[in-house]
């Protein structure tokens, strides 16, 4: 029988859904539409952007255009297609959500992702030393280049029995797995559902500022990685130091038991792996030189996912299925971001996104571009806390924080940088992440043993990314 849990992990129940929190956005954004004034700015073409940017210190007052109960209902509809706010339609980001959705099932269903991860772990037996870095970084590759999140948590039954059996502890498997995939996530090059949904809403495209966020992952990757080991090594010198060294007993025999069998790579699964990396290589490809956006990276998954399938050779029907089961498994993100995008048409129409951005303006107004940028960072990091869920908060800031970065002379990918970083620095931690909850729970580690592991940490990497924004600025 399990050992009693005196710290029992925290769940998220109790927590409002991001969908509840949006939608109460929705409502709030509504009713300040009656008391808070309506303005515009005269807009020009940008060539640089494709589309119409305010010009700064044209800012007049209009006439009022309160906001009732149909255009609360109509929002979240609105967020998809609004013909009257085409910058703020949200369809194509949506559909390009479930596609990548379906391209990963069939990925997944092919088994190459656990096979690769499990062969790094075999071929590191006995040098379990070196197995952090090497596993980390495989996370972050993963969280860098497509967001991987919820999908870890089939890794920790695997990892933690071994971390276990080499001296190490509980913690130390779900470290190298949530920070793993969090730095990555943190340090986003081309994830889909941070940078590239974030850069569309900020009207850029995702390669611009991937220099900077390169440089971010690589040394949040260094800092994590030493931090886990110089962690894991006090604990096998020493194991009354760890941090859950009260039920190392009781999870060894857990963990032994409950072991997951290895998936083996085969040569089939190697072919499968190098397609998909091909096909990021093929995005970025298409998006810095061809010009493509969401309609020709959405067609190159649904090719992608038709190719690996055969290659694969998953056959017909569990194609279909996964491919399916695959979107499926993100429709509640496509619906975020409708949703997300609501706010904004019910802004828009409430003539109160102008007004807010006249408030921007006159707060940057005479800050130096490395203040604005930080409290930009800061911003965002306290809204990660509201809405937890990473294209929600990408669809709702961007928005208004890019062109408020116009204004103090911010470039707009510095933005997007902030915003994800923000997120992944918070999602590391917050006990409203499904992801973090889920770990904690698997590994039996305490919430708030948790957070004195990885508080410090955190205050590293909030350095980090501040002194990367301000870099950004500088050069």
């Amino acid at each position: 029988m399990a050992d009693a849990s005196p710290d029992p992990v925290p769940t998220a129940d109790r927590f409002p859904s991001a969908f509840t929190i949006l939608f109460g956005l929705v409502i709030v954004v509504a009713a300040a539409s009656w008391f808070v004034p309506a303005g515009e700015y005269t807009r020009q073409a940008s060539a640089l952007l494709g589309r119409d940017v305010p010009l700064p210190g044209t800012y007049t007052v209009v006439d009022p255009a309160p906001q009732g109960l149909w255009a609360v209902l109509r929002a979240p509809i609105a967020g998809f297609y609004d013909p009257e706010s085409y910058d703020a339609n949200a369809i194509d980001v949506s559909l390009f959500v479930l596609i990548i959705g379906g391209f990963l099932g069939v990925v997944n269903a092919t088994g190459a992702i656990d096979a690769g991860i499990t062969a790094a772990m075999a071929r590191m037996r006995g040098r379990e030393k070196w197995m952090i870095p090497v596993l980390m970084a495989l996370f972050a590759l993963g969280g860098t280049t497509y967001g991987m999140a919820e999908e870890t948590l089939a890794f920790y039954a695997i990892l933690i029995p071994v971390m276990i059996a080499a001296g190490y502890d509980a913690l130390t498997g779900v470290a190298v797995i949530l920070l793993g995939a969090g730095v990555g996530v943190l340090g986003s090059t081309i994830n889909p559902f941070a940078t590239t949904i974030a850069s569309d809403a900020a009207g850029i495209a995702f390669t611009d500022g991937i220099g900077l966020r390169v440089v971010i992952l690589i040394l949040g990757w260094l800092i994590c990685t030493w931090w886990v080991m110089r962690y894991a090594a006090r604990v096998k010198a020493d194991p009354t130091r760890s941090l859950v060294a009260d039920r190392r007993d009781a999870n060894a025999r857990h963990f032994h038991d409950g072991a997951k069998a290895a998936v083996s790579l085969t040569g089939l699964r190697k072919l499968v792996l190098a397609l998909f990396g091909a096909t990021f290589a093929v995005m970025i490809w298409g998006v810095a030189s061809q010009g493509w956006w969401m309609a020709e990276m959405s067609m190159l998954f649904l090719a992608a996912a038709i190719v690996i399938g055969l290659a694969g050779r998953v056959g017909e029907k569990n194609f279909v299925e996964a491919f399916v089961n695959g979107a499926r498994d993100l429709l509640g993100v496509a619906l975020i971001i409708g949703l997300a995008r609501g706010i904004v048409v019910v802004m828009d129409a409430g003539k109160m996104t102008d007004t807010l951005l006249h408030a921007a303006e006159g707060m940057v107004t005479g800050v130096s571009e490395v203040v604005y940028v930080n409290v930009l960072f800061w911003i965002e990091t306290a809204l990660s806390f509201l809405v937890p869920s990473t294209s929600g908060l990408a669809v709702l800031t961007m928005p208004i924080l890019a062109p408020a970065s116009d204004f103090a002379g911010v470039d707009r990918s510095l933005a997007v940088t902030a915003y994800q970083s923000a997120s992944g620095i918070v999602n590391l931690v917050t006990p409203t992440s499904a992801v973090v909850v889920g770990a904690l729970a698997i590994g039996r580690v305490p919430f708030n043993r948790w957070v004195r592991f990885v508080a410090p940490l955190l205050g590293g990497l909030i350095v980090l990314v501040m002194g990367a924004l301000t870099l950004g600025v500088l050069l």
